[in-house]
């Protein structure tokens, strides 16, 4: 511990990192130098209680009024400044009380300063440390009062450097602090860890990148949601097509069906045609004949005329033959014409066979 003068008082810092790490000449500077920086940026972030415990605190610069010493290091310069007082400047009293008063231990201490000492809770500057649990449910708890015009005495003999205190400690019995902070918090001097704007910026750049990865990883969900959604656009237009293309066939074969069953449900044209000129006497001109649907049309003009309809009578592709409206004299042919008509005969069974035929030869074509 070297102690060193400042005005009026004398110093004395207190390094524990140092202590333990720092005489050490670094093998590669540079890199020894990165590590010690980023090693007090990420301790800056621990709770003091864990820092000591680690051995990570930075230390302070203590003061003591009176006294010379040599200059203060340069190194020493951003440390948090505290007043030791002398051990017989304050009083300490021990109290056992609950476990709950732990989490408000100095306000909780202080209301037992005027049953505990002769000095009113106004006249003095105080802090309390917690010395341990008991196992009862309590706690030992220390009352370290100082009076103020002892304090003042002690801030009066620093001059303009008592401005720049950040706590008041107590020495004890050995001469070393007992680690409380005596000085009022309102003449209390907040120091700013110097690695703090750099905590910050890294933490800034931290928040940024991770927000920025996160909108890269939102930005390729969405992309693949997008592509995705695309893929199953094209599928459902072809799926579409793919049934329309299907129904078009069912309509073809359908179409196909039909017909073939139009087409074994009715004579054959050739063989009515064969039957119409074999049944027709030799003196029977036809002007027209017609096959409409199920029905057999004929127009002509012939000399017995009136003795068609027993002549088709009979023939198995049509029935119930009958003449359609008068005869009526032709003078340039000597003739009679007439016009004819008959219902063709339309096979059930055949019909049958043929739509059972047609889905077969329905499904060939398609395959076709």
């Amino acid at each position: 511990m070297d102690a060193i003068a400042l005005g009026g008082g004398s110093i004395a810092t207190l390094t524990p990192l140092r202590d333990r790490i720092g005489r050490r000449a670094p093998r590669w500077p540079g890199f020894a130098g990165f590590l010690a920086w980023w090693g007090r940026a990420l301790g800056a972030w621990l709770p003091p209680a864990w820092r000591r415990a680690l051995g990570m605190d930075r230390g302070r610069v203590l003061l003591r009024a009176g006294g010379e010493a040599p200059a203060p290091h340069a190194a020493d310069a951003d440390l948090p400044r505290w007043l030791l007082l002398p051990a017989e400047t304050g009083l300490r009293r021990r109290l056992l009380l609950p476990a709950a008063a732990a989490e408000r231990l100095r306000d909780v201490a202080g209301y037992e300063i005027e049953r505990q000492t002769p000095f009113a809770m106004d006249a003095v500057a105080w802090d309390a440390r917690l010395l341990g649990r008991r196992g009862d449910g309590q706690i030992d708890v220390e009352l370290v009062v100082v009076p103020r015009a002892k304090l003042d005495e002690q801030l009066a003999l620093l001059g303009a450097d008592a401005a720049q205190l950040a706590g008041a400690d107590l020495a004890g019995t050995d001469g070393e602090p007992i680690g409380v902070n005596l000085l009022p918090p309102e003449l209390r001097r907040r120091r700013h860890h110097p690695a703090r704007g750099w905590n910050a910026l890294l933490a800034l750049v931290f928040v940024a990148g991770t927000a920025a990865m996160l909108a890269l990883v939102l930005h390729n969900r969405e992309d693949a949601a997008r592509r995705l959604q695309a893929q199953v656009a094209a599928r459902a237009e072809a799926a579409r097509t793919v049934a329309r293309e299907r129904a078009e066939l069912v309509s073809l074969v359908e179409g196909r069906a039909w017909i073939l069953r139009e087409r074994a449900a009715r004579p054959q044209l050739v063989a009515v045609l064969d039957e119409v000129a074999r049944r027709l006497p030799d003196d029977t001109w036809l002007d027209k004949l017609a096959v409409d649907n199920d029905r057999l049309l004929l127009i002509g003009r012939s000399a017995q005329a009136s003795a068609l309809v027993a002549r088709l009578e009979g023939a198995p592709q049509w029935r119930s033959p009958a003449l359609t409206g008068t005869l009526q004299p032709d003078p340039r042919s000597g003739r009679d014409r007439f016009t004819l008509s008959a219902d063709l005969v339309v096979a059930p069974e055949a019909g049958a066979a043929a739509a059972d035929a047609a889905p077969q030869g329905g499904a060939d074509a398609g395959r076709d």
